[in-house]
């Protein structure tokens, strides 16, 4: 390591950017915000960064003021001369929106994209796309990186008689299949009829589950909908348990009520995004020592693929 290395924080990450320069073996350098009558902000750092490679650590989620306050991190960074510029967006907001899905919608993740080159960024790190392909998106490297490297190990820990790995629909198979061979368990999908947005209508389930330990495996959890009738409709069907392991708790509305209220196990989320309520059925794990590793790769010119299993898939 060469370089200075520095470790910034937007509003909404702090919780995890604290946590991911601890586990680097550094302090979270000082940042300032100033939020104008207008609601306009100006972020500015304390201390120099000419010459560093700066990390802004920054998830998008409530996505627009979240992004927009990354952007003006990177520009202030790339004006006063950092070296390199990595933006680590443990969650990458407007994920969802990657294709076209009806006439006369945007294509919000390859907007996003093309803001964050246009910035002056020069690297993205980032968790559990919600679609692969948005790395293509990009004019600069992306580290896409899979929560698999946690939760597969907590999964075995978990020392389950009877594993099947659920994938909550049928887009999510390849992910469930991942896990399926990792764990050398078999596989189950779901598959349901969604009449719009965060609605969900009927789920069938694609395989056995009647005296199976469930555990479904997803890039996020939203509204927990999809989740809950999933778990509940394996518990009436016979299965033992069922656990939900999902990167990105967003838990947005009535997330937390459907979980109190539904027969699932427990739900396993990471820390990529602040969690507002606790509950009991849900259990955070933090990605912050696997992200400090894989920056400090990153850093050394080290190969990250042959850092993480998981990025070998």
């Amino acid at each position: 390591m060469n370089r200075p290395v520095k470790f910034f924080a937007g509003n909404n990450t702090k919780h995890l950017a604290a946590k991911i320069a601890n586990a680097f073996g550094y302090e979270l350098n000082s940042s300032s915000m100033v939020i104008f009558s207008d609601g306009e902000f100006e972020p500015s750092f304390d201390e120099t960064v000419r010459g560093a490679d700066v990390f802004l650590i920054q998830s998008t989620t409530p996505p627009s003021d979240n992004l927009f306050e990354l952007l003006l991190m990177i520009d202030a960074a790339k004006r006063a001369s950092a070296a390199n510029i990595t933006a680590v967006m443990p969650y990458f907001g407007y994920a969802r929106q990657d294709k076209k899905g009806k006439p006369r919608v945007p294509i919000a993740a390859k907007l996003v994209a093309n803001l964050l080159s246009a910035s002056g960024v020069d690297r993205i790190m980032t968790i559990d796309l919600h679609a692969d392909q948005i790395q293509g998106f990009f004019e600069v490297p992306v580290d896409h990186l899979y929560a698999s490297e946690l939760f597969v190990e907590d999964i075995q820990n978990l020392n389950l008689d009877n594993l099947i790995i659920a994938s909550p629909d049928m887009g999510g198979s390849k992910r469930a299949y991942v896990y399926a061979k990792l764990l050398n368990s078999g596989v189950v999908i779901c598959y349901k009829e969604r009449s719009k947005a965060n609605e969900i209508g009927e789920i069938k389930v694609l395989g056995d589950v009647s005296g199976k330990d469930v555990v479904i495996i997803d890039d996020m959890v939203d509204t927990a909908g999809t989740l809950t009738k999933a778990a509940d409709l394996m518990i009436e069907s016979g299965a033992t348990s069922v656990r939900g392991y999902c990167t990105h708790g967003v838990l947005s509305g009535d997330a937390y009520s459907r979980l109190d209220k539904s027969k699932i196990t427990e739900l396993v989320i990471t820390d990529t995004i602040p969690k507002t309520h606790n509950s009991s059925k849900v259990r955070e794990i933090s990605v912050a020592p696997f992200l400090a590793k894989t920056i400090k790769a990153v850093v050394s010119n080290e190969s990250i693929s042959s850092t993480w299993r998981s990025n070998n898939k």
